[in-house]
């Protein structure tokens, strides 16, 4: 169904939208797009961004959008090369802690975590990335249980396909035609915010016979941009196909899953895919993704957008078109 859909940072280029609500505001976490000049390559070099905004409104679809300004730059890390893609925040107690992939100073991306007293920021850095963290587009659930859990992961330039089983291998193997997809990848975290509480493990994604999705399968299957969200009692694990350019979704009944496929979000937009995040505010579900649309189609340059999500009587999401 055709939705009204807002753009709201119309002066600036912002991409990979996590989205919160804290203390009653609407609280919006991108990656800050720039033009670097270098050329667009699978490994997605041309996204070369190097810092984060944080963004507030009390109204999603027609209120003021509240610029707070830079809270994170690459040059606060203790650790960091380059390239600071797409993050999460979450509270804990009297704490924000914001989770961001980073490439090191090897140009292997790994997860880091910076808090801040307030969920504006700024937010200051860790020493070191997290231990045993890899890939990229961390995203953290706090299951209203005491309990969060990140997923985390993406394939070609997000680095997944150079692990197994959390270790790295000596060349990355991306998996074909008729072999199991790879997943991305969850783990609870450590009671003090900051490490893996366990190994992390797959988020499998099944298809309608309790299969798990192959490689090939590439209009379904897992590529990057992990969310979860809860809608009556069902755990929402939806994410970005990548390539084939469609957000889609899957359902489980814990955090861990497995999640059943169940179709499409979004189909393809302007630029070459989106990232998203769905959130619940004042009784109504929005959708918040990005496309390319401002910037004429240029794939590094994405703006920030919005627009409401529906789900039908069964509890599955109505497209968004």
């Amino acid at each position: 169904m055709k939705k009204e859909a807002r753009y709201l940072v119309p002066w600036d280029y912002m991409a990979d939208p996590a989205v919160h609500v804290f203390n009653g505001r609407v609280y919006i976490y991108p990656s800050h797009d720039r033009e670097s000049g270098i050329l667009e390559n699978d490994n997605g070099d041309h996204f070369d961004m190097n810092d984060y905004h944080v963004f507030s409104t009390d109204d999603v679809m027609h209120g003021e959008v509240v610029d707070h300004g830079v809270v994170l730059r690459v040059a606060d890390i203790p650790w960091a090369g380059r390239q600071l893609w797409d993050c999460d925040v979450v509270c804990k107690g009297d704490k924000y802690y914001m989770y961001f992939p980073l490439k090191d100073r090897n140009d292997i991306f790994r997860i880091g975590v910076a808090v801040s007293d307030r969920p504006e920021g700024p937010f200051i850095p860790q020493p070191d990335p997290m231990r045993g963290s890899y890939s990229i587009d961390p995203a953290v659930l706090d299951d209203g249980d005491g309990c969060f859990y990140m997923y985390f992961g993406g394939l070609w330039g997000g680095q997944l396909q150079r692990y197994r089983d959390n270790k790295a291998l000596e060349s990355a193997i991306l998996p074909e035609g008729n072999e199991p997809a790879l997943t991305a990848r969850v783990a609870r975290l450590s009671e003090d915010m900051l490490q893996f509480a366990e190994a992390p493990r797959p988020v499998v994604i099944l298809d309608a016979e309790g299969q798990p999705l192959r490689a090939g399968d590439t209009e379904r299957r897992f590529f990057e941009a992990s969310w979860v969200h809860k809608y009556k009692g069902k755990y929402y694990f939806s994410y970005s196909t990548g390539d084939t350019h469609l957000l889609c979704y899957a359902i489980g009944d814990n955090p861990y899953g497995p999640f059943t496929y169940q179709g499409v979000i979004l189909p393809p937009v302007v630029g070459w895919t989106t990232h998203h995040a769905i959130v619940s505010y004042h009784g109504k579900w929005y959708l918040f993704h990005h496309d390319c649309v401002p910037s004429g189609g240029k794939t590094w340059l994405r703006s920030l957008k919005v627009c409401e999500l529906e789900y039908d009587e069964e509890g599955r999401i109505i497209t968004c078109q």
